[in-house]
């Protein structure tokens, strides 16, 4: 019996194996984590797509619901060509700002208290109850007082997407902290490291790729919380004329609503994983 090649890992290349019949390829394609080829993965994101857009379609046209509460793809194209019309520019314009101001604000605040909360122990008993403690507590909640200490400006807007996403980094990027192998910290102390440079190279590095994550999924739930944001005074933005569609019955005008934040949300994702990728080429497979 021959001997197989082994890959880095020790284990047997698959590229190495002889070819498998049809029906085996495709099982071991099946296995958790296994590769499939690129096409297939075009084809499937794709698909992802049109094939819901079909189904909508098709119920739309069954007539099975009303236009009022199911319209058809190709009213939502009409609404959204005469909101491109009327406005749609800066409605969109505005709602990236909130979402992106509150987000910087709380990551730029959650960052380093997540930080001190899983490093120190002190910090931790001081904190980590508080946050733990609020961060249950829905930011709609928080509507009338936001409104009587910022008013009824562009803070009031941020300040409602920075309660909603800070107690969330908080607790995530502590967990990061504390993931990081006490052996690092030992060694960093046995070669003479003082108290900050072990924050800087031992700490901060070694959660550099968890955070960025972090803040990818905390971008999303920033604009999860733009609706609630703009119900607040607002008289312009995506959230608040999805809101103003409700209440005059324009469920197109909804979607196209929905479906911009969430090709939004979507753009901001694949920028953050576009970062991931030039920042640290040695995680990726």
């Amino acid at each position: 019996m021959s001997a197989q090649p082994l890959d880095a890992g020790g284990s047997v290349s698959l590229a190495a194996q002889p070819s498998q019949p049809g029906g085996q390829r495709w099982q071991s394609r099946l296995r958790i984590r296994a590769a499939i080829p690129r096409w297939v993965y075009i084809v499937l994101s794709i698909s992802g797509f049109v094939l819901p857009l079909i189904a909508w379609q098709w119920i739309a046209a069954s007539g099975w619901m009303g236009s009022l509460f199911l319209p058809s793809p190709l009213d939502v194209v009409h609404s959204f060509v005469d909101w491109t019309q009327n406005g749609l520019s800066n409605d969109t314009l505005i709602s990236i700002y909130r979402v992106v101001m509150g987000f910087v604000l709380a990551a730029a605040i959650g960052v380093p208290l997540g930080i001190y909360i899983g490093a120190y122990k002190w910090f931790e008993a001081l904190l980590q109850p508080v946050n733990d403690f609020v961060r249950y507590m829905p930011a709609s909640a928080f509507i009338p007082l936001v409104l009587l200490w910022v008013g009824i400006g562009e803070g009031s807007k941020i300040a409602i997407i920075f309660i909603g996403v800070i107690f969330q980094i908080i607790v995530m990027v502590a967990d990061a902290v504390r993931r990081v192998p006490e052996n690092y910290l030992e060694v960093a102390y046995t070669m003479g490291a003082r108290q900050g440079e072990v924050m800087q190279l031992v700490i901060w590095r070694g959660i550099l790729p968890e955070l960025l994550d972090i803040l990818r999924i905390n971008m999303g739930w920033a604009w999860t919380y733009l609706v609630v944001a703009e119900m607040v005074a607002a008289n312009s933005g995506l959230g608040f004329q999805i809101l103003q569609s409700q209440r005059f019955l324009n469920t197109p005008k909804i979607f196209v609503g929905i479906f911009i934040i969430g090709l939004i949300g979507l753009l901001f994702d694949l920028a953050f994983r576009w970062i991931y990728r030039l920042a640290f080429p040695w995680k990726r497979a």
